[in-house]
């Protein structure tokens, strides 16, 4: 039987017309695009188009705006860093309880050993940022606001226009992580108030290893990669002419495809979501129902392991994600339920159902079909689940 991927919000699958449009700059068109002959020419048009598509895409004003990287974590630490370092006399960072690690661990690291005070607003149980919270901690000491456009786990969508709105008013930079969010929702950076931009490739159906920063025109910025002059002097290194392409038409079928993300993928993700709570008792959808992403499903099973459910899945060929580490030997839920304060009686059995443009109604049709059988084979060795098939009191030392 075919496998189901279903952990898109991971890593995609390469497009094959990616896979085409940048094969050719292995062998053929190898040129360094800093050179001056014709096959150095050849490779530094191919990147300047693929800026332009990853600028229509993002609606930026001016391609000058992208500067490629290696992927979102590059890109955030690149972000958060320049900020500091252009405003040496603002020491403070905002961010959310809920952010990627590519920023929470950069943000701890700066301030247990640059000294720099890290504003971390929390989230309520939808994962919806607490505004007020978010306003108290603005003040003319904030170098730069750090608040991902959508969640990677959830899939809620902040408000980042509003937020950046509030950012500029005391004159502190916005940037948002917007790794999940490229490619599935509108963009227009030409109204939006925000600076810097993050994104990668691989959550976009091009390879990992690539991903861009977006910069806006005027915002000062320190490059953290020394040497060359490339991309504009913003960032050091021959660039990757092969995944940059691939990067740029990513970004073109994106565009493309974006309104059937957010029809006809929204639907398959709305029947999965509705055929789990019909089928299977004690669960629930977590994140903002008005506000999400239009792929992502994450729902909490109560009184199982999502590790297990995990496994069972795998038997049956289905491809998913557990929000859950293990630490220490113990099972620990994600930080981001953990901020939505999720029960743990939930929290430990949270899966991630993420979709692409790729996903069928037979792949749903699978899931719903296996997925009964797999938490009743869970709950009847749960010691936290009846003979009769009901809760029992949950032991608080489990978590």
């Amino acid at each position: 039987m075919k496998p189901v991927y279903f952990d898109n919000n991971a890593t995609t699958r390469v497009d094959p017309r990616v896979v085409e449009a940048m094969l050719p700059f292995f062998t053929e068109q190898f040129g360094n695009p800093s050179s001056m002959h014709a096959f150095g020419a050849n490779a530094g048009a191919a990147v300047n188009c693929a800026r332009g598509e990853l600028q229509s895409l993002l609606g930026a004003g001016h391609d000058h705006e992208i500067v490629f990287t290696s992927g979102g974590t590059e890109s955030d630490n690149a972000a958060i860093l320049s900020a500091l370092e252009a405003n040496p006399r603002r020491r403070e960072i905002i961010t959310s309880a809920v952010e990627h690690p590519a920023v929470l661990s950069l943000c701890a690291w700066l301030e247990k050993n640059r000294g720099v005070r890290v504003h971390v607003i929390p989230v309520d149980s939808k994962g919806r940022l607490d505004l007020d919270a978010y306003e108290a901690a603005l003040s003319d000491r904030v170098a730069i606001v750090s608040v991902m456009w959508a969640n990677n786990e959830t899939g809620t969508i902040f408000p980042v226009s509003q937020l950046s709105d509030k950012a500029k008013a005391v004159g502190a930079l916005f940037h948002t992580d917007a790794v999940q969010a490229v490619g599935k929702i509108p963009m227009d950076l030409k109204s939006a108030a925000i600076d810097m931009l993050s994104l990668s490739g691989h959550k976009l159906h091009a390879p990992k290893g690539i991903g861009a920063l977006y910069v806006r025109r005027g915002v000062r910025f320190r490059p953290q990669m020394k040497g060359g002059y490339q991309e504009r002097g913003r960032r050091a290194g021959t660039e990757n002419t092969p995944a940059i392409v691939a990067l740029g038409k990513a970004a073109a079928l994106a565009a493309l495809s974006m309104a059937q993300v957010n029809t006809r993928v929204r639907g398959l993700r709305d029947r999965l979501e509705q055929g789990l709570i019909q089928r299977i008792g004690h669960c629930f959808v977590t994140g903002d129902p008005d506000s999400r992403l239009p792929n992502t499903a994450n729902v909490a099973f109560e009184y199982i392991e999502g590790e297990g459910i995990l496994l069972l899945l795998n038997k049956e060929g289905i491809a998913a994600s557990s929000g859950s580490a293990c630490t220490s030997g113990s099972l620990e839920p994600s930080h981001v339920l953990r901020a939505m304060n999720i029960p743990d009686t939930a929290a430990h059995g949270a899966i991630r159902f993420s979709l692409s443009r790729d996903s069928t109604d037979d792949e749903v049709d699978r899931i719903l079909a296996v997925m009964p059988d797999i938490v009743d084979k869970l709950r009847g060795i749960s010691p936290f689940w009846s003979k009769e098939g009901a809760p029992q009191a949950f032991d608080p030392a489990y978590a």
